[in-house]
């Protein structure tokens, strides 16, 4: 539905990605907590087999029709989306988490090049704009120190963590449209896990000591990882991933005021880069009266 002045109104399914992006902004602390006990692969791979079980219960036995499709669509999307979390934090080693999370950012400009790449499908005029101050928004939010020109180590893992999450939030519209929405979690979250308990071999990553506090934590966050996927996978069958890029890019804003309301102080930058990112998920739902008839008459020419 659009408005008089142009502004489209979210859907059910963007609403939806908004309510997991906000969920997800909060999750910092934890994951924090979480590394300071366990290693990275572990932790993840803990964390998807926990979430994929949780799925798979709640499933129950239309996970008996699970399809071959399902099953390699899945696997894929479960290893881009292991591979973006191992790295990023694998990048966390190396560099300051201000700078890691500027340049996680360039998924948002990544998506919708991809998105015109393999889906043929160029994004609206106004999701351009919206990209723009969306990505504008999470470089205040990063300070200037992380846009230093130095290209070390951890910056090259971040950067392909970017471009993994931006592969995972392709593949998921590639693939989400004719599978069940269930079955295709439970393969991705399960896929990832395995992969990340195998890279543990293949880098040697220890078993650290049992601990309730990591374990509470992968518990915690493998179910908030199953609803979130699946909130992906039911509503990217819709949305652009261009327009949930832009959606997703709200999660430092969510997971800033989720530090205010525990006492930390919001500096003028960071009220200053979450009004740019608000803006962005703004400006990105407009669709001006003559820029439509502007495209219809294209249309009718070609």
């Amino acid at each position: 539905m659009t408005t008089s002045s142009g502004l489209v109104l979210p859907s059910w399914q963007e609403v939806a990605l908004g309510i997991v992006t906000a969920l997800w902004g909060g999750t910092f602390l934890v994951l924090h907590i979480a590394m300071q006990h366990c290693g990275p692969m572990l932790f993840v791979g803990v964390r998807f087999a926990l979430g994929g079980l949780c799925v798979a219960l709640i499933a129950g036995r239309r996970m008996l029709d699970i399809s071959q499709r399902e099953i390699r669509s899945g696997a894929l999307i479960g290893i881009a989306l292991a591979c973006g979390y191992i790295l990023q934090s694998a990048g966390l080693r190396d560099i300051a988490s201000s700078r890691s999370a500027f340049i996680t950012a360039l998924y948002i400009p990544l998506v919708p090049v991809l998105q015109w790449i393999f889906l043929r499908k160029a994004p609206h005029l106004m999701s351009w704009v919206g990209i723009g101050l969306a990505f504008a928004g999470l470089v205040v939010l990063a300070g200037p120190a992380a846009l230093s020109l130095s290209f070390g180590l951890g910056d090259l893992l971040t950067f392909l963590a970017a471009t993994c999450i931006a592969t995972e939030i392709i593949l998921i519209s590639l693939f989400a449209r004719g599978v069940d929405s269930f079955r295709i979690t439970v393969a991705q979250l399960l896929a990832g896990s395995l992969f990340s308990f195998a890279l543990m071999i293949v880098t040697g990553e220890g078993v650290p000591s049992f601990s309730w506090i990591w374990l509470s934590c992968a518990a915690a966050l493998g179910g908030l990882s199953a609803l979130v996927q699946l909130v992906m996978n039911w509503a990217q069958k819709s949305v652009s991933p261009t327009r949930a890029a832009v959606i997703y890019a709200g999660e430092p804003v969510w997971g800033g005021l989720v530090g205010w309301l525990a006492g930390d102080a919001l500096g003028k930058s960071t009220l200053l880069g979450a009004a740019l990112i608000v803006g962005g998920v703004l400006v990105s739902e407009l669709r001006p009266a003559w820029l439509v008839k502007g495209q219809q008459s294209l249309t009718k020419n070609d």
